[in-house]
């Protein structure tokens, strides 16, 4: 999911220097939201995996 989200910092920055600005505004609009999203499933699998462990 980070992947997808330099992906498409990439491509807007491509369209911002092409003339783009519609379409570099949308992807960068994408590419936050796709951000955040990985960021809370990253907190999730921290938090779940240190709830496993100490179970154990």
């Amino acid at each position: 999911m980070l992947q997808l989200a330099i992906t498409l910092l990439v491509i807007a920055l491509i369209a911002a220097l092409l003339g783009f600005g519609g379409i570099a505004g949308s992807f960068v609009g994408v590419a936050k939201i796709v951000f955040i999203i990985f960021l809370v499933f990253a907190l999730l699998s921290f938090v779940g995996h240190g709830y496993r462990r100490r179970s154990n």
